[in-house]
C-alpha cells in the first residue's frame, strides 16, 4: 500500500463527505484522517489480493493500528463486502450474501446490532448501532466524516461515517449455529425517522419497530436463539431470505406481523422434530 493510494483517498473523502474543517488539507487533525485512509487502502489490498468476501475485525488485536479501522469497515461494506464485528464470521458471511442478493435494488444491507431499547409504553422502538460500523449503504441522507473518541482498545481516536438510516420496511436477520444445523431467523421491522440529535451517539444509527411489536419479537428471537449482531437490509426482503434458506439448506424462523409467542414456539418445536427425524433417516 503506497502512500499515493492513501492520498487518492483522502482526496475522494474530501469530496464526499462533509467534514470539519480540523478534517481538512492542513487541518490539525488531518493526520488521523490519513491513517484511516492507510487501513482502508491496506485493508481493501488485502481483501482484493486474497479474493476474500467477507471479513471481521477484533478491537483487542489491534497490534501495530493506530487506530479502530471504523471508516474502511463502513466503505469496504459499501463497495459489497461482507462484515462482521468482534470475529463474528457468521454475520459477516450472511452480510455478504445480502449484499449478492440486493444487488441493483434500492436500498441497502449492512452489519447491525441491537444497540439499546426505548421502552415507553406509547411506542417501543430499537436503536441498533455500534461503535463505528454501519454501511453507508443504508444511511438516509449524506454522511459526515467525523472523528471521536471510542474509550475502548487503547488506540487512538478512529474516524468513521455519522449518518441516521432512512424511514421504510426493513429486515433484520441473525444466522445462529445449532450444532446439527444452521437456522436463519429473521424479524420484519420498520425504520421510522430519528428525530433526535443524539449528540451523545456520534455514530451511524437506525430506529425500528419489530412486528408484531417489541415485546412479541423479543421474546420470540430469544426463543428462536437470535444474537445481537444481524445483517439489516432495505434492500432485500423476507422472500429473497426464504429463498436463501431454502437454497442453502438453512432452517428458517420468521418473526413478522402475525408472529404470536406461543404459535412461534410450537413451530420452533415442529422444526427440531423435522430434523431429528430427517438425519435418523438418512
Amino acid at each position: 500500500m503506497s502512500a499515493a493510494e492513501a492520498q487518492k483517498l483522502l482526496a475522494e473523502y474530501d469530496q464526499r463527505y462533509p467534514m470539519d474543517k480540523s478534517l481538512r488539507q492542513g487541518g490539525e487533525r488531518r493526520g488521523e484522517l490519513e491513517q484511516a485512509a492507510r487501513l482502508e487502502a491496506g485493508m481493501r489490498a488485502f481483501l482484493e489480493e486474497g479474493g476474500f468476501k467477507a471479513f471481521t475485525t477484533n478491537f483487542e488485536h489491534l497490534h501495530g493500528l493506530p487506530q479502530l479501522p471504523g471508516l474502511a469497515v463502513q466503505r469496504l461494506m459499501a463497495a459489497g463486502w461482507g462484515f462482521g464485528a468482534e470475529g463474528d464470521w457468521k454475520t459477516a458471511a450472511l452480510v455478504r450474501a445480502m449484499k449478492v442478493m440486493g444487488r441493483g435494488l434500492p436500498g441497502g444491507t449492512s452489519f447491525m446490532e441491537d444497540y439499546t431499547y426505548h421502552l415507553d409504553p406509547k411506542g417501543m422502538k430499537v436503536l441498533g448501532a455500534h461503535m463505528l460500523e454501519l454501511c453507508e449503504s443504508i444511511a438516509g441522507g449524506k454522511p459526515s466524516l467525523e472523528i471521536h473518541p471510542l474509550f475502548v482498545g487503547g488506540k487512538g481516536d478512529p474516524a468513521r461515517l455519522v449518518f441516521n438510516v432512512g424511514a421504510g420496511p426493513a429486515v433484520n436477520a441473525s444466522l445462529i449455529d445449532l450444532g446439527n444445523r444452521f437456522r436463519l431467523v429473521v424479524n420484519e421491522v420498520e425504520a421510522v425517522a430519528v428525530k433526535e440529535a443524539l449528540p451523545r451517539l456520534p455514530v451511524a444509527r437506525a430506529v425500528w419497530v419489530p412486528k408484531p411489536d417489541l415485546k412479541t419479537a423479543a421474546a420470540a428471537w430469544i426463543l428462536a436463539g437470535g444474537a445481537h449482531h444481524t445483517a439489516f437490509s432495505q434492500a432485500v426482503g423476507t422472500e429473497h431470505l426464504e429463498d436463501f434458506a431454502r437454497l442453502a439448506g438453512i432452517e428458517l424462523a420468521l418473526i413478522d406481523a402475525g408472529t404470536t409467542q406461543r404459535q412461534f414456539e410450537r413451530e420452533l418445536g415442529w422444526e427440531e422434530m423435522h430434523h431429528l427425524l430427517a438425519r435418523a433417516l438418512r
